[in-house]
């Protein structure tokens, strides 16, 4: 087995990088108060593969273990600069304390470092997130203006932080629903034509990912929203070579849908129902409680299951397929979602079985190392001279980008398998197959 070359050669992650997110809610600023409490010592990072995953290189009789941290050159947790903008003016420590998400206990700990980081102005639509009111919002107005708004901020957080590098990471709400297609979107000349003349289709999270990429900035979407996420931004992207990845960070009852449908795909066991509901009380589920921020999510969420058991390619295991999803806003509940779904199965001759599982969450906890990974994992894209859509990074995502001519990849080993790929080739070794027969026909 002979290594293969990997793209190009990886430039170093010597230096600051930059993270900066359009929303300092609980997300973000679990994510913040996470990764300070982490290189302080005082928790530690479960949940992110680029901080404790481990990586297999070449034959299992070869044991070679890695930690993928030591295996590619990533950025080091001491060397991330944190900062954003959020339509209220609540600096990262007093977010943090509204959100509820993290014992204050711990929060005081780093409260400091934490107050230390304030927002930026925001730029606000309401009429992309009708359940929000905040008023710490730029003045400005026109797409271009606020675009432009936008570049300064981030060239000034640079010159002010000295930051080497940086990522940029969507943490804020959904908008509403927008469809893809569309003369606006079909090309980067109509878009930028759309921009200067203040289209009013043009929502907030696209001004910001614009805004990333012309500053050269790598971008994740991390909700649902249009965002980057059609052909005009592909151009953008590949132009200015730049990675873009998302969409939805994959955190509760969709993380459970692509663990246990290509389980029951594997064994062709057949579903009639999948009904899916949650209820949560965070800022999040305030949002959602608008109908068409709803169809937002509703599309993302919906379209897991049938990408993942393709049922016109096995009608009789899944064409009659009934898949249902509800999101309740329920206040008492704050951050700690619960996520219950109820599958009606078949198996052999078609009998019926039922499978109920209650996700008793907490949406940022699952969602913060999301934000770590993304922001090191691409990051580590651009400096490997990687640019436009990153598919590879699907495993974190509920709506995976990918090329158009192709269909998202949902089954969650499948997109680990492609990640753990994809870290071989950009080191020069040997992708793994796990097909295994040398091990077993070696000496005929």
């Amino acid at each position: 087995m002979v290594p293969i070359d990997s793209p190009t050669k990886i430039k170093s992650a010597k230096g600051k990088l930059g993270v900066l997110m359009p929303g300092l809610g609980a997300v973000s600023t679990t994510f913040i108060a996470g990764t300070l409490a982490i290189r302080n010592g005082i928790s530690s990072p479960i949940g992110s593969l680029t901080q404790m995953g481990t990586l297999r290189l070449g034959k299992r009789t070869d044991n070679r273990e890695v930690n993928i941290k030591d295996f590619v050159p990533i950025t080091n947790l001491d060397d991330l600069v944190f900062g954003g903008w959020d339509i209220f003016e609540d600096n990262c420590y007093e977010a943090a304390v509204n959100a509820g998400v993290i014992d204050t206990n711990l929060l005081d700990q780093v409260k400091e470092e934490l107050s230390s980081i304030k927002p930026m102005k925001a730029v606000f639509d309401k009429h992309f997130v009708k359940k929000l009111d905040g008023t710490y919002v730029k003045s400005v107005k026109g797409h271009r203006a606020r675009i432009e708004a936008l570049r300064k901020d981030i060239q000034d957080f640079k010159k002010k932080n000295n930051v080497d590098r940086m990522v940029m990471v969507w943490c804020g709400s959904t908008e509403v629903y927008q469809e893809p297609e569309g003369s606006v979107y079909d090309s980067l000349e109509s878009f930028e034509a759309a921009l200067d003349d203040d289209t009013t289709q043009i929502a907030p999270s696209i001004l910001y990912a614009y805004a990333a990429i012309k500053e050269g900035i790598p971008y994740a979407n991390g909700a649902p929203n249009l965002s980057v996420d059609f052909p005009a931004m592909y151009s953008l992207a590949s132009k200015e070579g730049v990675p873009i990845a998302g969409k939805d960070f994959k955190t509760g009852q969709t993380l459970m849908k692509t663990i246990l449908a290509p389980g029951f795909k594997a064994r062709r066991i057949g579903i009639d129902g999948w009904f899916s509901t949650n209820i949560l009380g965070n800022r999040d589920g305030e949002v959602l409680d608008d109908p068409e921020s709803f169809k937002t999510k509703e599309v993302s969420k919906l379209g897991v299951l049938e990408e993942i058991l393709e049922p016109e390619k096995y009608p009789e295991l899944y064409g009659d397929l009934y898949h249902k999803v509800r999101i309740n806003y329920y206040p008492p509940r704050g951050d700690n979602k619960e996520g219950w779904d109820n599958i009606d199965i078949k198996g052999w001759l078609g009998y019926p079985m039922q499978i109920k599982v209650d996700f008793l969450c907490r949406d940022s906890i699952l969602a913060a190392p999301i934000v770590l990974d993304l922001a090191l994992f691409l990051d580590l894209a651009k400096r490997s001279g990687m640019h436009g859509i990153q598919e590879w990074l699907s495993f974190y995502f509920k709506s995976p980008m990918c090329k158009p001519d192709l269909y998202p990849m949902h089954d969650l080993f499948a997109q680990k398998v492609k990640l753990e790929n994809t870290l071989r080739h950009l080191m020069g070794e040997t992708l793994i197959t796990h097909l295994g027969l040398d091990y077993y026909y070696d000496e005929d």
